[in-house]
Order: structure tokens, then sequence, then C-alpha cells
């Protein structure tokens, strides 16, 4: 294939995944919690942007922007003095309109921008909350819980096609106010209105071994960043940190790192609650929220508790995209080709790793005895290479030679031999593979035997 072929193959996969996700995602519900150091940062009107495209795209959108750099700045130009317990501000009853004024202040400026988009985009009072109290001999006074979310409205406000504002306030029942955590609100309403997506956008957030301790199976994207997590794998992450976070000295990273923590726990709370996903991306990079919808692997991290990627049996409506699969490592030799009637004969041998929709993975069990089969036909795509799909689906096949009692697999390899001694196989000679593989195998190619024993 030539270089033209091969650009122009990489730009149509890259649309076929949007318009894919876009038929995916159409009438979703989108979340999407906002710093306020993003809204006063340079990125802001490319995100506003950004969130016009998504809308367009068909998606329901509510946003709930952040406030506390807004409220800190007019709390310290008022010398109203606070401090924090457990991550939450605490101010006297005189401070409770200081901080209104900032947190709508902070929604209308995000409201104006939309409008400058074409977009209308409501604030209202469709969150009830309820004083913390006093807990452990301490008076949180002007902050608040959620006590109740009007989804009802909210629903009415999205079918009309508007896109609510929440700003940090909750009012109770007699009209009190109370300033609560935007983070929070944000997971609350995700969970209320059933969101397929929630998003945190926030300054420097990267899941990286450059700020964190990752668990030693955990899939990387190709810049060095967790592209998803299961609850599993986040629980895994959580501890991980959390230990490492306590027992390190003080840190530039120390905040950001707790930040992240909190907000994935959050994270899990909306997932393990209906949301389908939440996503953590860095609101000082452009374009991270659509990349983060309409591609498989994203700009950030996405919390998932099902339905992500999954291995399945091969169908025979498969074929065109594993042939499309195939055709790289077919044309760098690393795979012998396959054509499409081989394909419809052999596609029960298949399995496939599927990414929302997309096949991203391939390889097949190719059973000649009762005592051992081939693994062939391994195919990663590329812009999943480096996030642990390759030695899942090994690892599926293993499993399967192992139900039905094989003594052993086996692969034929010209390029990969290395790969497959890392997941445990051994050197074997062409004589020990079944008389009928050896009729098909091509002595010019020089394919080696690479053997796996399961007994």
């Amino acid at each position: 294939m030539s270089s033209k072929e091969t650009s122009i193959q990489i730009k149509a996969e890259r649309i076929r995944d949007v318009i894919r996700y876009i038929r995916k995602f159409k009438n979703a519900a989108v979340v999407i919690y906002i710093d306020d150091r993003i809204i006063d940062s340079p990125y802001f009107s490319s995100h506003i942007h950004d969130i016009s495209l998504i809308k367009e795209a068909g998606l329901k959108v509510l946003v709930v922007p952040g406030a506390h750099k807004r409220i800190d700045k007019i709390l310290e130009d008022n010398n109203v003095e606070w401090n924090t317990v457990n991550g939450i501000r605490i101010t006297p009853p005189e401070a409770m309109g200081l901080i209104k004024s900032a947190a709508f202040e902070v929604a209308n400026q995000v409201m104006t921008n939309l409008a400058g988009e074409h977009l209308t985009a409501v604030i209202g009072n469709w969150v009830r909350a309820r004083g913390k109290g006093v807990i452990s001999g301490v008076d949180y006074n002007t902050a608040g819980e959620i006590d109740k979310i009007d989804d009802e409205s909210l629903n009415t406000v999205l079918q009309d096609g508007f896109i609510p504002i929440f700003p940090c306030i909750g009012w109770s029942l007699n009209g009190k106010p109370y300033n609560i955590s935007s983070m929070q609100l944000a997971t609350q309403i995700a969970l209320h209105m059933k969101a397929d997506k929630l998003f945190f956008l926030v300054p420097g957030a990267e899941l990286s071994s450059r700020f964190f301790e990752l668990p030693s199976d955990l899939g990387l994207s190709p810049e060095g960043h967790v592209p998803a997590m299961n609850i599993e794998e986040l629980d895994s992450f959580i501890r991980l940190n959390e230990k490492e976070i306590e027992n390190s000295s003080a840190s530039e990273n120390k905040d950001l790192k707790k930040n992240i923590i909190s907000i994935l726990k959050l994270s899990k709370e909306a997932c393990t609650g209906g949301v389908s996903r939440a996503h953590i991306v860095d609101g000082f990079a452009d374009g991270t929220l659509p990349c983060e919808i309409f591609s498989d692997l994203g700009s950030g991290t996405m919390i998932y508790s099902t339905n992500y990627g999954k291995i399945r049996a091969m169908r025979r409506e498969d074929i065109s995209p594993v042939i499309s699969l195939m055709r790289p490592f077919i044309e760098q030799g690393i795979l012998l080709p396959r054509s499409k009637e081989q394909l419809e004969n052999t596609y029960n041998d298949y399995i496939i790793y599927e990414i929302d929709g997309a096949v991203r993975a391939c390889a097949a069990l190719h059973i000649y005895d009762r005592k051992q089969a081939e693994i062939a036909g391994v195919a990663v795509d590329e812009t999943c290479a480096h996030i642990g799909i390759g030695p899942k689906m090994i690892e599926y096949l293993i499993s399967k030679a192992k139900t039905i009692n094989l003594e052993s697999v086996f692969i034929l390899t010209t390029q990969t031999a290395d790969w497959f001694e890392s997941l445990g196989f051994k050197k074997d000679t062409i004589d020990s593979i079944p008389e009928s593989r050896i009729k098909i195998w091509n002595p010019d190619r020089g394919s080696k035997v690479y053997r796996l024993n399961l007994i």
C-alpha cells in the first residue's frame, strides 16, 4: 500500500470513529464540571466552542462551573476569614451573600460565552440543599449538602434545547442559601439525570507515572497516560496512591494528587450509581472534550463499570473490519494473508476485542487434535497497542484451551518471538506441530515455533 493510501485509510478510520460515536451518544446526557481556573484561562473560549459542537452533535449538555478561586478572591477582598475542614470551606453566615455573588458571577460568565456560540443557556435554582450543621463539634455554618435535584424541571429545560448551568448554591425549603461543592454537585446531577457521561475538566489533570504510582498491569496510551480504568482497577489505583501520598513529604504536586484522588472517588460513586462513564480531562489542553467523547482512547482518563472494552466471539459481519485490522500486519510480513473466503470458513475460531462497537483486535485458536491447538491471526490496532489488549486476548485463548483439556498451544512467528516469550512460550521444533499444519508451513518464510504447555 502506498503512503498516500495509508494516509487516506488513517483519515477515513478517524472519521468513521467520529460518526460511530455521534450515533452512539445521540441524545445522551453529558454533565461537564469546569474548574474556574480554566474559566479564567485562555483555553476557556476553545472549550466553550467545543461544547457548542458537542451540543450540535445531538448530545444534551449540563454545565457545572466551579467557583472556588472566585470565592477565595471575593472573601479576601472583603477581609472575610474562613477555614477548611475535611476539604469543606467554613465561613461565617454574613459571608453567604459574597459567596452567592461569586458563584453567580462565574455562572453568568459561562452563560455569556455560550451565547457567543449562539447557544441558549439558563441558570436555575434546581438544587435543594440543607445545612451540614455541627459534626464532631465543628459548626459548618454556610456549607450545605444536596438534598434534592429537580430533575423533572431539568428534563423540560433539556427538551426545549437549553443548556442548564448550575452555580454552587443550593436552597433550603424556606429559601436559605448554602454553599455546596461543585464537583459533588456535578456528580449528583449525573446520578439524578442518569447521565451517559460525567466530565471533570481540571487544570493539569494527568494520570501518568509522572505524578502517580501505577499498578503494573494497567495499560497505558502511546503518550504514557492511563486512558481507562474499570472500577476494580480504580480501587487498586486509589489504594496504591493514597498510601504513597500519606507517606510522602510535602511536594508541589501533592495538592494535585489529592484533588485527582477526590475526583476518582466521585467518579466511582457516579459509575457504581448508574452513570455510564466518568472522564477526567486536562482543561489546560485544547480539544480535550471532543477527543474524549469521539475517539476510543480519548485524551484523558475514563472510569467505567461495564460495556467499554470487551472480548467476544467473532461474527460473520466482523470479517471486513478484521481484514482491515490485519492488513498493515500482512504488509509488514508479520501475518500471513487471509482472504474473505478463508475467514468465512474459520471465523468461529476467532475472538475479537471490541471498544464501543469497533473491532480493535483479533486472534484465533485453531484446534488440530485433542492435544494441541495453534494461536494465530493475532492483530491489535496500533492506536490500542499500549493498553494491554494483546495479552488479554492470548490469556483468554489459553483459558479456552485449558477448559477443553488441551495439553499445549503453539504459535508460528517471524517477528514477534520476544513478545510471546514474555507471555511464557518456549521455542520448539517444526516437527512438533500437527502434520496437517506442517503441510501448509512455508519453509521460505522461516516461521519459528513457540509452545506453551498447559499441563
